[in-house]
């Protein structure tokens, strides 16, 4: 297979094969030794340490705390809720020895944390004074895949986990919405993702809970890939799990709870939304390097310089790194960080500081290079790092809208759906879901919170559309 002089095959000829082979020679990932194991590189792990961050100070700032729950979870505690074991079970990893013996219980490897949450929420509650309880986990979870694909699907992976308890449908549903929106905020503000906020149909539904939101993005083969989900469980935990309190009128009530999460996942949503045949390209607000100054030369006075303004640049704030590597040629080292998705590269060499400049670069310039004065480039970088994070959002908003296209008959789903998304009415049923996905493997990947409203037949099997909005359904990771 031909590959480009960067040595990543192009999105057009395979764009799996260019996934799989950017986030290696990016240096984000390897696979690790188990099947479907991955070891995140310390480039990798930086753009989710950066993500954490953003994401961890919205949690916090609307009153959750962090806390951790154990990674072996008694088989009995999954039994208790009978859709969430359904539902999990084909994904599970069991220890069964351990010491040397036999276990009396088989011990779960945690896929997620609703059953060991809800066993403390049942101790730590009693009174409508402890609601409502705000937590939230920061761990790895295990889910065996058959078909891993490095970020996308592993089986092991790393997440925030919130969980909630409330005294009411309403303060359960009002705390689902607000995850909803801070997933929603992180992926537009931050990654700049434009991913549609919506509901999912009852078919898709988390196991175990009453309702289920997620924000899908738009990759750039028009794929969807789900981003972050929020539940609302009702009382399905508090029933197996007995949490309960005593309510202001003395009576004990069931609590109404919740769940929603964020992982590794959006790492692969950030290269496949962005990246292009030359590589990474990354937001400046998860870019583990927002700048990269390379040094041209050997040169002490060119490297004291590009390590002076790297200074300048780290005091305002902006994350500056100096390449200089003079074992490898300069056009070798401007490859490699277009490779690894630096927004910005400075070139600096002994003429650009006779001349009081630096030679600039975007990742995805199209008005080329330009010089920039060293003087003030501290106080012009962070601007141009704004304009590219506002520029990433705007150009993945419009492929999304241009690969989104009402459906109002089954030839136009079919054509919609095989170049991105069709935004079609739809009956509901899971039967129907099932159909439309042997024959197109499309999805509906929510009901948009926003969407256009639609009403009359279903566009696969004419019955009466539900929702009384249209469904966006795509093919999906």
């Amino acid at each position: 297979m031909r590959r480009d002089d960067r040595g990543v095959t192009p999105q057009s000829e395979d764009f799996s094969a260019w996934y799989n082979e950017l986030v290696t020679k990016a240096q984000l990932v390897e696979r690790g030794p188990a099947k479907g194991t991955m070891v995140i590189r310390p480039y990798g792990y930086r753009l989710w340490e950066l993500l954490q961050a953003e994401l961890d100070r919205r949690i916090k700032d609307t009153g959750h705390e962090n806390a951790y729950f154990p990674l072996l979870i008694p088989e009995s505690y999954l039994e208790r809720e009978a859709q969430h074991v359904e539902g999990f079970s084909p994904e599970l990893a069991v220890v069964t020895h351990a010491g040397g013996k036999e276990l009396d219980e088989p011990l779960i490897v945690r896929p997620t944390s609703e059953t060991i949450v809800g066993e403390m929420m049942s101790r730590w509650i009693s009174s409508h004074r402890d609601l409502p309880l705000l937590l939230n986990q920061w761990s790895n979870v295990v889910r065996w895949e058959l078909r891993p694909r490095m970020f996308l699907r592993t089986t092991e992976f790393l997440w925030q986990e919130g969980h909630t308890a409330h005294a009411d449908e309403a303060g359960a549903m009002a705390e689902t919405m607000l995850a909803l929106d801070l997933y929603t905020e992180v992926a537009r503000d931050v990654a700049a993702l434009p991913v549609v906020p919506g509901e999912k149909t009852p078919g898709e539904r988390f196991a175990g809970a009453e309702r289920t939101f997620t924000i899908e993005g738009m990759m750039r083969d028009g794929k969807a890939l789900q981003a972050g989900t929020s539940h609302y469980m009702g009382t399905n935990f508090a029933d197996a799990f007995q949490i309960q309190y005593t309510s202001q009128a003395g009576r004990l009530e069931r609590c109404h709870t919740t769940s929603w999460g964020m992982t590794t996942r959006m790492i692969g949503a950030i290269v496949m939304t962005h990246g292009d045949d030359k590589g990474l390209v990354l937001p400046p607000r998860l870019a583990p390097y927002q700048v990269v100054i390379v040094t041209i030369g050997r040169g002490e006075e060119v490297r004291a310089a590009a390590r002076e303004l790297a200074d300048r640049l780290r005091a305002a704030g902006v994350r500056a790194h100096v390449d200089e590597r003079e074992h490898l040629s300069p056009g070798y080292r401007f490859h490699d960080w277009e490779l690894r998705g630096a927004p910005v590269r400075l070139e600096l060499g002994p003429r650009d500081l006779e001349s009081g400049t630096a030679v600039m670069a975007l990742r995805l310039g199209e008005e080329g290079k330009r010089p920039i004065p060293l003087e003030s480039a501290d106080k012009i970088l962070p601007g141009v790092l704004d304009g590219f994070q506002a520029y990433l959002l705007r150009r993945a908003t419009e492929f999304r809208e241009a690969r989104t296209r009402a459906a109002d008959t089954w030839q136009e789903f079919t054509g919609a759906v095989a170049a991105g998304w069709a935004a079609a009415t739809h009956c509901g049923s899971a039967a129907c879901e099932d159909d439309i996905k042997a024959e197109t493997a499309a999805t509906p990947r929510c009901v948009p919170l926003d969407g256009p409203p639609g009403s009359g037949a279903c566009v696969r099997c004419g019955q009466p559309a539900a929702y009384g909005r249209r469904v966006l359904f795509g093919r999906a990771y």
